[in-house]
Order: C-alpha cells, then sequence, then structure tokens
C-alpha cells in the first residue's frame, strides 16, 4: 500500500527543498546528519541520498537567482557590497526599483577589491539583460577596483554614491575612543546638510583639525569626500537620504543571509559558499519591505533621465 507522505520525501526535488529550507532555517550540520537522515531511512532514503538533495536543492536555487532576468523591472539604484564567508570573499548586488522594491541581483565569489571578481558580476547582470546604457545611481563602500568596473561596464557617466557608514567606520578606527564622538557627530552634521559644497567644507574643517595628531585619520576622511555628497549634489529629497546615502540596504539584509548560513563550520570551496548564500538571499528576500521614502523615487527617476518631472496642471487634475 503506498503511502502519500512516504512518497512525498522519495521524492528528490521536493526533499532536496524540504533539506536545504531545513538547513537555512536554522537546523544545524549536527542535527541535520543525526536526526533528518534517519528520519529519512524509515521512508526508504538513505542517509547519502539526503545529503545529495540538499546540494542538488541549493543548485537550484543558484541557478534560479542566475536565470534571473532583467530587462522588465525599472531598476533605478544598484547597491554593491561585500561579505566573508570562512575565507571566502562573495560580492552581493541589491537593485531598487522606482517603487521602492528590492530585488536581489546576483552574488559572485570575489572581494569589492578583486577587479576581475566584480567585472564579473556586472558582466552576469548585463547577460541576464541589465541594460548598461541607462543611467543609474550606485551606491558602494568605496573600493577602487569595484569604482573602475563600474565605468568599465557602465560607463564614466554613472552617479555613484559612497557609503557614509563605510567612511564613518574608517575615520573612526583611526582615532582614540575619546575622540570618536565629536567627529561622528561632526561628519553626521556635514551629510544631513541640503547643500553639497557646504558639507564638504565642513568636513575639510575636520580634516584640517585631524591632521595634525591623527594624519591617518583626515586621509581616510578626505579619500572619495566628493561622492559622499552625491545625493545632494543630484538634488534629491532629504527623504531619499538615508536609504541613498549608505549600503544599509543590502547591508540588513546580508545580516539575514548570515544568519542562515551561520551553521555552517567549515566552508570546503567556493562554489559551496555560492550555493549556499544563493539559497540564503532568495530565502531572505521573501522577507524584503520597500526602501524608506520610497514615494520620493520619482525624483531620482527624474535625474536619470527615467521620466519628466510632473508640472503643477497634471498633479491638479490628478
Amino acid at each position: 500500500m503506498s503511502v502519500p507522505a512516504y512518497e512525498s520525501l522519495q521524492d528528490n526535488e521536493a526533499t532536496a527543498q524540504r533539506m536545504m529550507g531545513a538547513l537555512l532555517r536554522g537546523v544545524s550540520t549536527r542535527e541535520y546528519a543525526e536526526v533528518l537522515p534517519e528520519m529519512a531511512e524509515t521512508a526508504g532514503v538513505s542517509r547519502s541520498s539526503i545529503s545529495r538533495q540538499a546540494i542538488e536543492g541549493s543548485l537550484e536555487q543558484l541557478r534560479e537567482l542566475r536565470e534571473r532576468r532583467w530587462e522588465e523591472p525599472e531598476l533605478l539604484v544598484l547597491y554593491i557590497d561585500g561579505q566573508r564567508f570562512g575565507s571566502h570573499h562573495v560580492i552581493s548586488a541589491v537593485g531598487v526599483d522606482r517603487a521602492g522594491t528590492k530585488h536581489v541581483l546576483g552574488i559572485e565569489v570575489g572581494a569589492t577589491e578583486n577587479a576581475a571578481a566584480v567585472k564579473q558580476l556586472f558582466t552576469h547582470l548585463r547577460d541576464q539583460g541589465l541594460p548598461t546604457n541607462r543611467k543609474y545611481l550606485f551606491v558602494i563602500d568605496g573600493a577602487k577596483a569595484l569604482r573602475a568596473a563600474i565605468e568599465e561596464v557602465f560607463g564614466s557617466e554613472q552617479a555613484v554614491q559612497r557609503c557614509r557608514n563605510h567612511k564613518m567606520r574608517n575615520v573612526l578606527d583611526e582615532l582614540p575612543k575619546e575622540q570618536q564622538p565629536q567627529a561622528l557627530n561632526l561628519m553626521r552634521a556635514a551629510w544631513r546638510l541640503s547643500d553639497a559644497e557646504e558639507g564638504m567644507k565642513r568636513l575639510e574643517q575636520l580634516a584640517r583639525f585631524l591632521e595634525h595628531e591623527h594624519a591617518s585619520a583626515a586621509r581616510s576622511l578626505r579619500e572619495g569626500m566628493a561622492e559622499m555628497f552625491t545625493v545632494q549634489r543630484l538634488q534629491l529629497p532629504p527623504s531619499l537620504f538615508k536609504c541613498l546615502g549608505t549600503t544599509n540596504v543590502i547591508e540588513s539584509p546580508q545580516s539575514g543571509v548570515q544568519k542562515r548560513t551561520h551553521n555552517v563550520t567549515r566552508w570546503r570551496t567556493g562554489e559551496m559558499v555560492e550555493r549556499w548564500v544563493a539559497s540564503a538571499w532568495l530565502l531572505t528576500e521573501k522577507h524584503f519591505r520597500k526602501v524608506v521614502g520610497h514615494r520620493d523615487l520619482w525624483a531620482l527617476a527624474v535625474v536619470l533621465g527615467r521620466e519628466r518631472k510632473p508640472n503643477a496642471s497634471s498633479e491638479k487634475v490628478a
């Protein structure tokens, strides 16, 4: 007599997805190895096939991510950031469309300082249909290789916003603890200004103050200063400064990816890292919310040449 539950468990594709989902939701690798295979064996599924099916499930998730198409979504912002898994680095890309919806675009094994890896990520996105002849706002951590790859693949006219949180951490790391609160407050005050030139003037004053005793902190503050004020230079509404001024939009879900993979104690190969990270990203994406200030993204669309600014008469009719 056939038992539907047993038949379902013996289904390779269904079991693969269940096994990978269980691992990503917190079942430790030890519990997975000791408990799930024993349960599976009662349904006629071997221990080795469970492990194999989990791998197949993660490969399917990686394939799904790589085969996504990006011709249709009207993406305005591309966030790029790196993450470490053991001795391996992974670059991730998240896009935001004009409605404020976030999309996981792709991943690539390598660091943001790795020019070849960054270029390969962008090349894959282009092959998946992402138009490279449009203007975007790139929000990045400031790696030179990343900046160079943007110009090579998308052109030199792209708007780039340097992450202020990365800059803040870099500067504070060069200062003694007693001076960190004051420097932090001055940087934040400068970034809140709506005028880019005035903000840069304030940071330059801070750099002059620091360079006498903390030259490395002053150098860090000055490096890439202009691109820390791109959102002001584009004359975007202050409501967008929070989501466009930092890489928080991608860093926050990265913590979800880290949480869903923390039970892995040994990352053997880059291929293993890709499989797990792709699966974790797709699961994390299910909990995405729209970015803060998304109702004002029309202003960015206008700046990027995607649409005209609404006029007063049309607003009245609406």
